[in-house]
């Protein structure tokens, strides 16, 4: 998910003329473009010009330049140490951390038209998402000067719509212990695994009469089911991957409108949709291993390998080194005073509120008695599968026993998909929730959100 300089000049070549005719009537927006436009004698006028000024305003401007500058990231530096009195040196990383922790630093409008300009060089499809005005600051959720360049170009990661499924029995390819998203609506079962889904990080379908979407960002772990029938539009919508991270979080689009949406949250954050009220519904979904999820559904239908793409879907391939190291591929601030940046957390925002439970806490104990915004929860978990479900408990409280749970009365109840039934046919629905890494949570929800005490 990185280019190199030299590359990244070669696409830019000819896209510079849109910016030089803004530049020709903004000498700030000149001297922010001479970074990665300008000859050498430009670059220091340019620079120059901005230290005069002497105002901070710029230094998002010159963080994309210093991203992608030729050779020219020393002198950005020392104009952002002058101008901020922070000497974080060239490492693009720690200033956009600083960049996030100083939100009252309002952009110089020079920002629009150059960001704009090289993201555009990279794709000109991306000006579907970057329209100027959708990027006005009282227009949008998110910050323009956080929104990061992937590596990809839009649909660079393509979404699986409709995928080919094969009976469990034909899945040969599969391991016991590689993990899937076990989803299962109104009795049609499904099972999507992470190999596959890490390729893609989305999907689109109809399960169980209900249309869906999956969005996987792997960057933090998370994988949310959303519905994707929105009151008040004639068709549900269908998504994809624009290419752009915020915090190091995927920034989907549905194709309708080409707003953009935080995957995490499930609301459009860029483009038309801004102030439409949508919040897209959860469903439940479960991560768990294959052999788990089939000896539970026998029936399931898992996805093919012939996705129609070219991908090597091998068991742990695909972002082998990220899953395996303790940093961020992106910029994000995170409390780590508790919990480390990449520990998973099980998430769950109903009810008007949000919780997060650790994954470790179901290694001490399979089930958990807890509560969220005053609605009791039971959560049955499994650290080593990845696997958290939870479900309305009412006033029961639940204790683990072979092959199901029992109740403070000593009755069993049995753990479905959907909901935990007595065997009197009393049943207590499921609530959809995800697994996440601790930093997405954090970075997110972790002012508006409580943390589980273990």
């Amino acid at each position: 998910m990185s280019i190199t300089r030299r590359s990244f000049a070669g696409m830019l070549a000819g896209a510079a003329l849109p910016g030089s005719l803004w530049a020709q009537q903004d000498p700030v927006l000149e001297a922010v473009r001479s970074t990665l436009f300008g000859s050498n004698a430009e670059f220091e006028q340019g620079m120059a010009f901005l230290v005069q000024r002497g105002k901070p305003d710029v230094v998002p401007a010159l963080l994309t330049g210093m991203r992608y500058g030729r050779g020219r990231s020393d002198e950005i530096a020392r104009v952002m140490r002058t101008l901020t009195g922070e000497n974080i040196g060239t490492d693009w990383f720690g200033w956009m951390l600083w960049q996030e922790k100083n939100p009252q630093l309002v952009p110089h409008p020079s920002l629009i038209p150059f960001k704009r300009e090289v993201l555009l060089g990279l794709d000109t499809n991306f000006d579907d998402f970057l329209r100027p005005e959708y990027l006005q600051r009282d227009k949008m959720k998110i910050r323009l000067e956080e929104i990061a360049w992937g590596g990809v170009q839009k649909d660079g990661i393509p979404s699986l719509d409709n995928p080919t499924l094969i009976p469990a029995t034909r899945a040969d390819y599969l391991k016991g212990d590689d993990l899937v998203f076990g989803v299962s609506i109104n009795g049609d079962v499904r099972a999507y695994p992470l190999r596959i889904m890490g390729w893609h990080e989305m999907f689109n379908e109809v399960i169980g009469g209900v249309p869906v979407a999956l969005a996987y960002c792997t960057l933090c772990g998370s994988g949310i089911l959303f519905e994707t029938r929105v009151a008040g539009r004639r068709k549900p919508l269908v998504f994809g991957s624009s290419g752009f991270l915020y915090r190091s979080n995927k920034l989907m689009f549905d194709r309708e409108t080409h707003s953009l949406w935080n995957q995490y949250t499930g609301k459009p954050v860029v483009g038309p949709l801004v102030n439409s009220g949508i919040e897209l519904k959860q469903r439940p979904v479960v991560i768990t291993t294959w052999e788990s999820w089939k000896t539970s559904h026998p029936g399931t239908k898992v996805l093919s390998l012939q996705t129609g793409h070219r991908r090597n879907y091998g068991s742990g391939v695909v972002y082998r080194e990220y899953f395996t190291s303790p940093e961020l591929m992106f910029p994000a601030q995170v409390d780590e005073s508790e919990h480390r940046q990449k520990d998973y957390v099980f998430a769950i925002r109903q009810f008007g509120a949000a919780r997060a439970w650790p994954l470790d806490a179901f290694s001490r104990t399979r089930v958990i008695n807890d509560a969220i915004a005053n609605r009791p929860l039971v959560l049955i978990g499994n650290a080593d599968k990845r696997a958290v479900r939870a479900y309305e408990r009412t006033s029961h409280r639940f204790t683990a026993s072979d092959g199901g749970l029992l109740d403070e009365a000593g009755q069993k109840w049995t753990m479905t998909e959907e909901a935990l039934v007595r065997p009197d046919g009393t049943k207590l629905l499921r609530v959809a929730g995800h697994i996440s890494y601790w930093f997405a949570w954090d970075n997110y929800l972790g002012d508006a959100a409580t943390m589980y005490q273990r």
